[in-house]
C-alpha cells in the first residue's frame, strides 16, 4: 500500500482491504485505511512540495469538505456497493479506452468547476470511502505534468482521509487492538512509501500516465471482485 502510495500517489485503500477484509473487521479496515492515507498523504505531499500551489488545490479541498458529510448522509438512502459496482464499471471503462489511444485532449476548467469536483469527490469519499477517485480522474483529464498531479490530488485525498478520520474518532472506532494494528503496520507502511517515492523519480510524464491509468484499471477491477464474489 505505501509502495503504491509512494509511486502513484493513490490506491493504498484498494492494496490494503483486498487483503485486510479476510482477517479484519470492516469497522477495523475502514479505519486503519484513513489513518494511513493521513500519513501516506501527508509524507507524499511533503516530498513534493516544490510543485505545491494552494491556488490551484483550494478549490477542490473547499468541494471535498462540503462533499463527504453530504456523503456520510446518503449511507442510508443509497446502497454503498450499488455505488461501487457503478464506480468500478466506470473507472474500467475510461483507463481501458484511454490505454488504447495515445492521447487525451486536455479539460479546461475554472474554480467554480474545480470546486464541484471536489464536492463530488468528498460525495464518493463519505458514501464509500474512495476518497480519490474523482480527482484523479480529473488531474488525467487535465492532463498536468506529474507533479502538478500529484500535488492536486495528493492534499485533496489527504483533507478526504483526514475528515473520514474524525468521523470515526468521534463515533468510538479508534479501539485500542485497532490503535495496535496501526502501529504494527506503521514501520512496513512508510518502507514501501520510501520506495515508491524513489521509483516515482525515474518516471517521466508518459510513464506516470500510463501507471495511473492501469492502477485506476485494476481498482475497477478491485471494486467488482468482492462485492461479485464476496470473501
Amino acid at each position: 500500500g505505501g509502495l503504491t502510495t509512494g509511486l502513484a500517489g493513490f490506491a493504498a485503500g484498494l492494496v490494503y482491504s483486498g487483503v485486510w477484509l479476510h482477517i479484519l473487521t470492516p469497522m477495523q479496515t475502514a479505519v486503519l485505511i484513513a489513518s494511513y492515507g493521513i500519513v501516506n498523504q501527508s509524507y507524499s505531499v511533503w516530498k513534493l512540495r516544490h510543485a505545491f500551489s494552494w491556488r490551484r488545490v483550494l478549490p477542490f479541498i473547499a468541494g471535498s469538505l462540503v462533499g463527504v458529510p453530504i456523503g456520510v448522509a446518503l449511507l442510508t438512502a443509497v446502497s454503498p456497493a450499488a455505488v461501487r459496482i457503478g464506480v468500478g464499471i466506470l473507472l474500467i471503462a475510461y483507463a481501458g479506452y484511454n490505454l488504447l489511444k495515445p492521447k487525451i485532449k486536455p479539460f479546461a476548467s475554472n474554480p467554480i468547476t474545480d470546486t464541484g469536483i471536489g464536492v463530488l469527490n468528498g460525495m464518493l469519499g463519505g458514501l464509500t470511502g474512495l476518497g480519490g477517485v474523482v480527482i484523479t480522474l480529473w488531474t488525467q483529464l487535465r492532463d498536468w505534468p506529474k507533479d502538478v498531479q500529484r500535488t492536486v490530488f495528493q492534499p485533496v485525498i489527504m483533507a478526504t482521509m483526514s475528515i473520514t478520520a474524525v468521523t470515526y474518532a468521534i463515533n468510538g472506532a479508534y479501539t485500542l487492538e485497532t490503535i495496535k494494528l496501526f502501529f504494527i503496520g506503521l514501520p512496513a507502511l512508510a518502507a514501501g512509501l520510501w520506495i515508491g517515492i524513489k521509483l516515482y523519480g525515474h518516471l517521466d510524464d508518459a510513464a506516470f500516465r500510463k501507471v495511473i491509468l492501469w492502477l485506476l484499471l485494476l481498482s475497477g477491477v478491485g471494486l467488482l471482485i468482492p462485492l461479485l464474489f464476496p470473501p
